[in-house]
């Protein structure tokens, strides 16, 4: 399941929840274990820490370049729920996670783009017209 904020489906998603759809956050509250939150703009947290279950955890890693509107530790509290954040890990974190990845058959779906379509690619990225993390391919340079 994921929760997006913009009307669109995530690869292998089984469930997504659109954030401004307020009967749809209502639906889903305390119903996540774990949430990891990529926005990286100011927004207010209570709508998805009231998603998560007693226990749950939700972990910022998107950096907004303005503080993120403060809210009541009730929000927190009342469920002995967690926020963390998390920058990039380092070398033996980064291991073990392809480790992971590569034990249970995790892998990224991307599109390989030659150096000559590279601007055609940061357009498309440009126009939100892209399904698959581009990769340019540095062996026809």
């Amino acid at each position: 399941m994921c929760i997006t904020s913009a009307p669109f489906a995530i690869l292998r998603a089984t469930t997504s929840i659109l954030s401004t759809d307020a009967s749809a956050m209502k639906q889903h509250r305390n119903s996540f274990d774990f949430i990891l939150n990529t926005i990286p703009a100011a927004h207010d947290l209570v709508p998805y820490l009231d998603l998560l279950t007693l226990d749950g955890t939700m972990c910022l890693v998107g950096i907004p370049p303005q503080p993120h509107p403060a809210f009541h530790a009730h929000s927190l509290i009342a469920g002995r729920k967690s926020l963390a954040g998390s920058l990039i890990g380092g070398i033996e974190q980064t291991q073990e996670m392809l480790n992971f990845c590569a034990e249970h058959g995790i892998t990224a779906d991307v599109e390989v783009v030659p150096p000559h379509m590279v601007n055609d690619a940061f357009e498309k990225v440009v126009n939100k017209d892209v399904r698959y993390r581009f990769v340019l391919d540095m062996k026809k340079i």
